[in-house]
């Protein structure tokens, strides 16, 4: 058992349904075998367990491990190929570097360069698309694996319009994922997810293979894109008979809780109706949104309809693993809208970051915020002195403004340490994979 001694903020209620950012200027929170077990004022906490080891982080903030819902392991490495729409920049940076992964090496080292990129972030949760092969998948659950991360992931499955490399069958893509899962799902904090690329790439067989494999993996998610852009959303529609892309998906039972769709910017209103009604979340990705010029996300209409949303990355398109970064860019969004756009909070953008992306992937009764019951997946942010953001929280007015001001500054390089499951795997630019 040890106690934690922090500045504690977190969003146990969404602040779309009238939550409010909770904090604690010197907050206990004791911890045994991952699990925060006791929490209140720090005096109170430690009257209660005299004998525990006592961790102090005052000096920083103390918060909830963020969780991404959409980040592509494989493009780690084309972070940065700016100047291109969707399909173009799939062309001309994603797929040449997605066909390097059939060198299981070459694989190995960027799930290394991935893994990296998420702890550094204090990323503890994660939905990751995966590979177009097998042998690839394998590794970067090795790697999650290897850190004690949260992450669900699973074979990128497509039949059409890609590079021949990356095409498979609906029979393959069955049979390697089933046995993928069989390795994989349900080991130790992993889990397996159905991935079709997108409807574009993913034949009605593809798809029917998809929803099997769904229904033969207890506890699986699914996900895909959506809605990403205009181009796209029109060649979707030509191959499916003028169906919206929504109901691509939907019409196979992909549409479900367990669904996690990426980006949505130009959703209808029927998508959205659909959306809700099948309980599906939609993983926001600004700063990927922002790059390859697809649209403002109309979160308003998404929150009015009662559709799920949290944040995600998107790396490679989106420009690095912070969520500090995506949240940041998601209110300049909903400024951009004007009178269509939310005004949000630096707890909205907490929530979107960590309890929304729980909720989404149905971790939210483990991880999410730093309740009593919950694992204790943190992250310190602890700038360094006179950096801009520690002279932002030493002058901060309220634990609302010094969280701002953790979103508008904060970099992977104000991260002071990254706990999972009560493990520490990270402080500073030290990282430690966890002990066996």
């Amino acid at each position: 058992m040890t106690i934690f001694r922090a500045r504690v903020l977190d969003t146990p209620t969404s602040p779309f349904a009238g939550g409010t950012l909770r904090s604690d200027d010197d907050c206990g929170l004791l911890v045994g075998d991952g699990v925060i077990t006791a929490r209140g004022p720090f005096d109170a906490v430690r009257a209660e367990h005299l004998d525990e080891p006592v961790l102090d982080l005052r000096e920083g903030l103390l918060l909830p491990g963020l969780v991404d819902t959409h980040v592509h392991f494989p493009q780690v490495r084309v972070i940065g190929g700016l100047g291109l729409p969707l399909l173009d920049w799939l062309d001309r940076y994603a797929l040449p570097e997605e066909m390097r992964l059939a060198d299981v090496d070459h694989a190995r080292g960027v799930a290394r360069d991935f893994v990296a990129g998420l702890v550094d972030a204090g990323t503890t949760t994660a939905l990751v698309f995966g590979a177009h092969q097998a042998p690839a998948v394998d590794v970067m659950f090795e790697a999650a694996d290897h850190w004690g991360l949260r992450v669900t992931t699973g074979l990128v499955t497509s039949d059409r319009l890609l590079p021949e490399p990356l095409l498979t069958t609906a029979e393959r893509a069955h049979a390697e994922s089933l046995a993928l899962a069989g390795r994989w799902h349900g080991k130790g904090r992993l889990r397996y997810a159905v991935t079709p690329r997108f409807s574009l790439s993913a034949s009605e067989a593809m798809l029917e293979a998809c929803a099997a494999t769904l229904a033969e993996v207890p506890g699986s998610l699914f996900t895909s894109h959506l809605n990403e852009n205009v181009h796209e959303i029109r060649e979707v529609a030509a191959l499916f008979g003028g169906a919206s892309y929504v109901d691509t998906y939907d019409r196979f039972g992909l549409v479900t809780a367990r669904s996690v769709l990426a980006h949505d910017v130009h959703p209808t209103d029927a998508e959205l109706r659909t959306l809700a009604e099948r309980g599906a979340a939609v993983a926001h990705c600004p700063t990927s949104n922002a790059a390859l010029g697809s649209g403002l996300f109309p979160l308003r209409r998404h929150v009015e309809a009662g559709v799920r949303v949290a944040l995600g990355s998107d790396v490679g398109a989106g420009t690095g693993f912070s969520l500090f970064k995506e949240g940041l860019q998601a209110y300049f969004v909903q400024q951009l809208l004007g009178p269509e756009g939310m005004l949000l909070t630096s707890a909205h953008l907490l929530w979107l970051s960590t309890a929304a992306g729980a909720d989404a992937l149905g971790l939210g009764d483990e991880v999410g915020d730093l309740s009593v019951g919950k694992q204790f997946d943190a992250v310190w942010v602890l700038p360094e002195s006179g950096d801009p953001l520690a002279v932002g929280l030493d002058n901060a007015s309220s634990p609302d403004d010094a969280l701002s001001k953790v979103f508008a500054l904060g970099t992977s390089s104000d991260v002071g340490g990254v706990w999972v499951g009560g493990e520490q795997i990270a402080a500073g630019r030290w990282r430690s994979p966890r002990l066996r």
